[in-house]
C-alpha cells in the first residue's frame, strides 16, 4: 500500500528571505573538497575515505560543532562515520544525515556528494541560529552505503541506528539527504510502477519520501518548501517493498522504528547519470540544492517548536 499526497499551495506572512541562507557558492566549494580528481571514495580505497571523512570532520568543526569519528571494522579494514553534535540544552534530538561513500570507480556528484555537502550546509545554518533551535541537532556522515553493504548490518547507518537505541525515546525525526542536486524541467521523469499518473512528468521538484509512520515528517518539510515559496516539493508515503523507497540510510532507522524521511531528487528514476561516470559536478543545479537546504533549515527553525 502506498499513500498519495496532493501539494497544495499556502501562503505565509513570515519574511522567508531569513531563511534562504544555503549559498549555492559554499555548496560547489564543499563538492570540490569531497570529490577528487583522480581518486574514488569507494569500499576498496579506504585512503579516500578516510581524507573525506577528516575533511567533512574539519568543516563541521569550524562552525564550532564538534566532532567525532565512529570507527568499525570490515573485512580487516576500518571505515568511519563522522557524527557532529550540535548541542543546544534540550532534551530531543533531530538526526540529519547523508553517506559519503561512492559506487565503483566514479565521482559520485550527485551520489551521494550532493546529500553530503547539503549537511555541511545545514550544519553552517543552524549553528548561527543555535539559539532558536528546540532540539539538539546531530550531522552524521556515513561510509559503506553502497554495494556490496547496501542492506547490510555493515552500513554506516545501520552501525549508527544500533548504537543510538538507548536514545530512542528522545529522536524526534531523521532526515536523510540522498541526492539533492539533479532537476530538469523536461518531462524525464519516471516512476515505480502505478505511481507515474499521480505525479509531475517533469523532474523539477523533491521528493519527501516517508513510511506511514515517518508521514508527518514528510508534511512538514513540503510545508516547509511551500511557506518559503521554494523549489516544488511532492511527498510519497509508502512501504519498503515499493521499488526505490528504502534505497538509502533512512531504513535502517525504520528497521528501529525510529522515524526517518529520505529528502531526495529521486536518484536513477530520473538522474540517468546515476552509478555512472557522467555523475559529475557540472550536471548539478546548486541553486535548486540550496533551496532544499533552506526547506530543511526552516522545518528545525519553525516547524520543529
Amino acid at each position: 500500500m502506498f499513500i498519495l499526497v496532493s501539494c497544495i499551495s499556502i501562503s505565509s506572512d513570515a519574511d522567508s528571505n531569513i531563511y534562504r541562507q544555503a549559498d549555492a557558492y559554499r555548496l560547489k566549494d564543499y563538492l570540490d573538497h569531497i570529490i577528487a580528481p583522480d581518486a574514488f571514495r569507494n569500499y576498496q580505497n579506504t585512503q579516500e575515505l578516510d581524507r573525506v571523512a577528516a575533511y567533512i570532520k574539519q568543516r563541521v568543526e569550524q562552525f564550532a560543532i564538534p566532532c567525532e569519528y565512529q570507527p568499525y571494522q570490515v573485512a580487516g579494514k576500518t571505515y568511519r562515520n563522522v557524527i557532529c553534535h550540535l548541542q543546544t540544552g534540550n532534551a530531543q534530538k533531530v538526526i540529519i544525515g547523508a553517506h559519503y561513500d561512492v559506487y565503483g570507480n566514479f565521482k559520485g556528484a550527485d551520489d551521494n556528494a550532493s546529500g553530503v555537502a547539503g549537511v555541511i550546509e545545514t550544519a553552517r545554518i543552524l549553528a548561527i541560529n543555535k539559539t532558536r533551535l528546540k532540539q539538539n541537532v546531530d550531522f552524521v556522515f556515513y561510509t559503506l552505503e553502497e554495494p556490496p553493504y547496501f542492506r547490510t548490518e555493515n552500513m554506516g547507518s545501520y552501525v549508527h541506528a544500533k548504537s543510538i537505541l538507548n536514545q530512542k525515546d528522545q529522536i524526534q525525526a531523521v532526515y536523510i539527504l540522498e541526492m539533492i542536486g539533479y532537476f530538469n524541467h523536461k518531462p524525464i521523469q519516471e516512476y515505480p510502477s502505478g505511481l507515474a499518473l499521480f505525479y509531475p512528468k517533469h523532474g523539477n521538484f523533491i521528493g519527501a519520501v516517508s513510511n506511514f509512520s515517518s508521514r508527518d515528517l514528510g508534511e512538514n518539510y513540503c510545508d516547509s518548501m511551500k511557506a518559503i515559496r521554494q523549489l516544488d516539493c511532492q511527498r510519497l508515503i509508502a512501504p519498503s517493498f515499493v521499488q526505490g523507497v528504502d534505497f538509502s540510510d533512512h531504513l535502517n532507522y525504520w528497521n528501529f522504528e525510529i522515524p526517518a524521511i529520505m529528502i531526495t531528487d529521486t536518484a536513477f528514476f530520473r538522474n540517468k547519470h546515476y552509478h555512472t561516470k557522467d555523475d559529475t559536478v557540472e550536471k548539478l543545479n546548486l541553486n535548486k540544492m540550496a533551496e532544499v537546504i533552506n526547506g530543511l533549515t526552516y522545518v528545525l527553525l519553525e516547524k520543529n517548536k
